[in-house]
């Protein structure tokens, strides 16, 4: 196989991936970032003596992981290690209920009929389900493209094709979860998992039931060193196959020669590469990087509707809670008011679902002794032009209240440091359109047939990687979209 050189536009985690696999294939790869620092939303930062790990805060699938050291003939262990979690989540409700999701699948059951009286057989039922449904797509719609006539041409896939009818697509995630449970609060555990790729429980398919198999199967892990060690480790492992990297180094444009790729300009000069993989949002890779080729847009794409954003208060606290652990959900009282406040107003209801996610609890380095570093998060709505400082003002004062309330301790004056994310910062830093976490939402039934492909059809040569692009947003899949690509190139 003859080398070729590839440029990788955004150090995300899926551009760091796609780079290691290529690779590996024996390709000259080298990346430009536009930041001062890799692993776009999966970044961290430091302030008054407080460490935060920046973007995704909950692990799962290690394995993706793990698979690029071994591609790369190292033992995973002597560079990436992690902790399985014994209790993924603690859950609040606002009826003073509290629930320990526990990784041990009869000891959950057991929790949720103690609690709330639902019996272990509907929890087993609807595993059984999640389990179900990851089977049928996990080969064919995960971990291959769907753009591509090899994937079909197998009987694992044929088997699923023949399946798909189980995936339960025609109807809600929510109006599935209420077949399976009575209890309120256990329809809306459930829910809360198509939050997981920015999507409203009352819209999107059930299919996305397939989430907490994702979750509560392969359990949820602690990286060493939190959750930027994964980006460290991987931009570790690819400078040492060779990938070089570029900091501060923003393409402005991808170089077309006729219908195929030349390379990409960078202030004014001219890259010259046999392949490009874009791991920037595929609608700033069109608006911004293609503008030259309105030809190429696939608009029926570029116009769906995003998925939702993400307002997070990082702050440090002084004072540590034992009733808190490492991951926690304030569930509200009518969750379905918030999700017709993002998805119908396009705003944020008065008593959001608050997630704190709190990295000291395992990494004590983290935060200054007897406190602890709080990343706390709501879902919004993506950027369209709202009044950004008066929605964060007001969710502010809403957050603190409704934690201080089911902690019993006024927090406002304990923290001691404070920064802020919002949609604007999102898209800004990450060139995420609309400041959206995971490209479009999965809203539609055929949301995973409508991703952008991972190759274009119009451009030998152009790839994409990302979670804007199939098979969709968030580590696991960010990391699947690499292996798809690096499965198209030769």
């Amino acid at each position: 196989m003859p080398q070729q050189k590839a440029i990788i536009i955004g150090a995300g985690i899926a551009g760091i991936a796609t780079a290691i696999r290529l690779a590996v294939k024996g390709h000259s790869v080298e990346v430009f970032e536009a930041n001062s620092y890799a692993g776009g939303k999966l970044s961290e930062f430091e302030q008054d003596g407080f460490r935060f790990d920046a973007g995704p805060s909950l692990f799962t699938m290690p394995q993706y992981v793990d698979e690029l050291f071994a591609l790369a003939g190292r033992r995973p262990t002597d560079h990436f290690n992690y902790q399985k979690l014994e209790v993924t989540c603690n859950y609040f409700y606002p009826d003073g209920t509290s629930l320990k999701a526990y990784a041990d699948e009869d000891k959950f059951a057991k929790e949720i009929s103690d609690i709330m009286g639902e019996p272990a057989t509907a929890i087993k039922k609807h595993r059984a389900k999640s389990k179900q449904i990851y089977r049928i797509t996990n080969h064919v719609f995960l971990e291959s493209s769907l753009h591509r006539l090899r994937t079909y041409l197998n009987w694992p896939a044929l088997r699923s094709i023949l399946s798909v009818f189980k995936i339960d697509a025609m109807r809600t995630m929510h109006k599935a979860n209420q077949s399976f449970f009575k209890d309120k609060r256990l329809v809306q555990f459930f829910d809360r998992y198509a939050t997981y790729n920015g999507s409203d429980p009352y819209r999107a398919p059930a299919t996305l039931n397939v989430i907490p198999h994702l979750e509560q199967h392969f359990g949820a892990y602690f990286p060493e060193g939190g959750m930027y060690a994964i980006t460290r480790s991987l931009v570790d492992l690819a400078k040492d196959l060779g990938v070089t990297f570029h900091f501060n180094a923003p393409v402005n444009e991808i170089v077309l020669h006729g219908k195929r790729i030349g390379g990409v300009m960078l202030d004014g000069k001219m890259i010259p590469a046999d392949l490009v993989v874009s791991n920037m949002d595929v609608w700033f890779t069109y608006r911004k990087l293609l503008s030259k080729h309105p030809q190429l847009f696939p608009e029926k794409i570029l116009k769906q509707e995003r998925s939702s954003s993400a307002l997070i208060f990082y702050w440090g606290i002084q004072k540590q809670f034992s009733k808190l652990d490492l991951h926690n959900i304030f569930f509200n009282a009518d969750y379905e008011a918030e999700f017709r406040a993002i998805w119908d107003q396009g705003t944020i209801g008065n008593d959001p679902t608050v997630y704190v996610n709190i990295s000291s609890k395992y990494c004590p380095a983290d935060a200054p002794e007897g406190c602890e570093n709080w990343f706390v998060m709501i879902n919004v709505p993506a950027n369209k032009g709202q009044d950004w400082d008066a929605l964060i003002a007001q969710a502010r004062k809403n957050i603190i209240n409704k934690i201080s309330l089911r902690l019993g301790t006024d927090i406002g004056p304990l923290i001691v440091c404070e920064s802020i994310l919002d949609p604007r910062t999102i898209e800004s830093r990450t060139s995420s359109y609309q400041g959206s976490l995971y490209g479009t939402s999965s809203n539609d039934k055929f949301a995973a047939f409508l991703r952008h492909a991972n190759r274009s059809s119009k451009v030998p040569n152009l790839y994409f990687c990302g979670g804007s692009v199939h098979p969709g947003g968030g580590i696991p899949l960010a990391l699947l979209s690499a292996k798809i690509v690096s499965d198209w190139v030769n």
